[in-house]
C-alpha cells in the first residue's frame, strides 16, 4: 500500500499538467510534523516554517502550475538541520543528495518519523523525575492513608528488619566440604565485601532486601512496604537460580578443560546455551536435566580440544566431569553454594557501592557470567532504591528502635530516600 501511494504521486507529479493535490497533503503533513518539534522559544523558526509552507499560498501556485517541490524541500531540509537531533545529522545530509522528488519527500517523511520519536524520548527523559517524584509520594500517601486505618500494618515490616539485625549479628557459616568440591573451596566469613560490625542502617536494609530473594513460600508474614514488589522479586529470585547453576556447570568445566578453551568466548557461550536449553525442565527434573548437560557438556569439551588438537580428556577425567556435573543437581552441592553465597554478597555490594563497582572484582566462579549479573545487579538495585525512596521514613524510624544509639545516630544522614 505504501509503495502504491508512492507510485500514485509520482504518476501525479509527472503528467502534464502536474497534479499537486498528495503532494500538497504530504507538504501539509510535513509542516505539522516539523511544528510539533518545535519548543515553546523557538518562536522565530515558527514563523519561518509558517511563511515557507504557508497551504493558502501553496495551493495558489499549484493551481498556476508553478509549484517547485525540489526548491521548497531545501527549505524543509534546512529546517530539519537546525531542529534534529546529532545523530540525525547524516541522515538529513544524505537527503540533499536525492534529485528525485518523490523519492526526496518520502526520505523527508521517513527522518521526520525518526526525529519525532528522538522528541518523544527527550520529553520522557525531562519529564521523568518529575514523574518518578510524583509517583513516590502518591504511593506513600496511600500507604500512610492505610496505616491510619490499620496501625499494625507495619508489623511484617518490623519483623523482616528484626531478622535483618539479627542476621548480620551472627557470623555466617561455611558449607560443608564434600568429595567433588576438591577445586573450589567453601568461602570464609572474611570473604565478605561488608564487615558485620558495626551496624549502619544501609546494612539492615541491604541484608533485609537480600534476605527476599531467599524468601519461603510458605511464610505469609511478607514485609507490607513490599508487597506490590512481590512478583518482581519472585521473578529475581528465579533469575538468581538460573544464574547459580550456570556458574556451577561453567566453573566445574573450566577446571577440567583449562583456560586454552575458556579463552574462548565462542567456546563459552556454546556451553551457556547448553545449560539455557535445560534450565526450564531443571526446575521440576534436576537430576535428568543436568545428566542431559553434562553428557552434552563433556562432548562439547571433547569436540573442541579434538578441532584445536589438544590432548582429550581421559577416561577418567570424563567421568569426573559427567559426575560432578550431575551432582550439580543436589542442593547441597558445595560448589552449587559457593557460587550461591558468591552472587548473594555480589548483590550486597551492588546496593552499597552499585553495580559498576561490583563488576570490577568479581571472585572466581562469576567473571564467566558478568554480563547477566550485571543485568541482575541492576534490576535488583532498580526496585530497591524505588522502595526506599517510597518507605523511608518508616525504616528510618523502625531501624532507629533495632540498632543501638551510638550506631543510630548515622541514620538520618546515611540514608537518603
Amino acid at each position: 500500500m505504501h509503495n502504491a501511494f508512492w507510485d500514485h504521486l509520482n504518476e501525479q507529479l509527472s503528467s502534464t499538467p502536474p497534479d499537486f493535490s498528495c503532494a500538497l497533503e504530504l507538504l501539509k503533513e510535513i509542516k505539522e510534523i516539523l511544528l510539533s518539534l518545535l519548543l515553546p522559544r523557538q518562536s522565530r523558526l515558527r514563523s519561518e516554517i509558517e511563511e515557507a509552507l504557508d497551504m493558502d499560498f501553496l495551493k495558489q501556485k499549484a493551481e498556476h502550475g508553478t509549484l517547485s517541490v525540489p526548491h521548497l524541500s531545501k527549505h524543509i531540509l534546512n529546517m530539519m538541520a537546525l531542529l534534529c537531533a546529532p545523530v540525525r545529522d547524516e541522515a538529513v545530509q544524505n537527503l540533499e543528495n536525492i534529485t528525485d522528488p518523490v523519492q526526496l519527500l518520502r526520505g523527508i517523511l521517513q527522518v521526520l518519523g525518526l526525529m519525532k520519536m528522538d522528541m518523544m524520548k527527550y520529553t520522557i527523559q525531562s519529564l521523568q523525575p518529575h514523574l518518578q517524584e510524583h509517583s513516590i509520594q502518591h504511593e506513600r500517601a496511600k500507604f500512610q492513608e492505610q496505616l491510619n486505618k490499620q496501625p499494625n500494618l507495619l508489623d511484617y515490616t518490623t519483623k523482616w528488619l528484626i531478622k535483618a539485625v539479627a542476621d548480620l549479628t551472627t557470623l555466617p557459616s561455611t558449607c560443608p566440604d564434600t568429595p567433588d568440591t576438591s577445586s573450589t573451596a567453601c568461602p570464609s566469613p572474611s570473604e565478605s565485601v561488608i564487615s558485620p560490625e558495626p551496624l549502619s542502617p544501609k546494612m539492615v536494609l541491604s541484608q533485609g532486601f537480600l534476605n527476599l530473594l531467599l524468601w519461603n513460600p510458605e511464610n505469609k508474614e511478607f514485609p507490607e512496604t513490599l508487597l506490590m514488589d512481590r512478583t518482581r522479586l519472585q521473578e529475581l529470585n528465579s533469575q538468581l537460580y538460573q544464574l547459580t547453576i550456570l556458574a556451577s556447570v561453567l566453573l566445574v568445566s573450566s577446571s577440567f578443560s583449562g583456560s586454552v578453551l575458556f579463552g574462548s568466548p565462542h567456546f563459552v557461550d556454546k556451553l551457556k546455551r547448553i545449560a539455557k536449553a535445560q534450565m526450564e525442565d531443571f526446575n521440576f527434573r534436576p537430576e535428568e536435566a543436568m545428566l542431559t548437560v553434562s553428557e552434552q557438556v563433556s562432548q562439547e569439551i571433547h569436540q573442541s580440544l579434538k578441532n584445536m588438537g589438544l590432548a582429550a580428556l581421559s577416561s577418567d577425567n570424563t567421568m569426573s566431569l559427567v559426575g560432578q556435573l550431575q551432582n550439580i543437581a543436589k542442593k547441597e552441592n558445595c560448589v552449587r553454594s559457593v557460587i550461591d553465597q558468591r552472587i548473594h554478597l555480589f548483590l550486597k555490594c551492588c546496593l552499597v557501592l552499585g553495580v559498576q563497582r561490583s563488576l570490577l572484582d568479581l571472585p572466581e566462579g562469576l567473571t564467566l557470567i558478568e554480563a547477566e549479573l550485571a543485568e541482575l545487579g541492576q534490576k535488583f538495585v532498580s526496585l530497591t532504591q524505588h522502595n526506599q525512596q517510597v518507605f523511608g521514613p518508616y525504616y528510618t524510624e523502625i531501624i532507629n528502635t533495632l540498632i543501638p544509639p551510638a550506631q543510630g545516630l548515622e541514620t538520618e544522614v546515611k540514608i537518603h530516600w
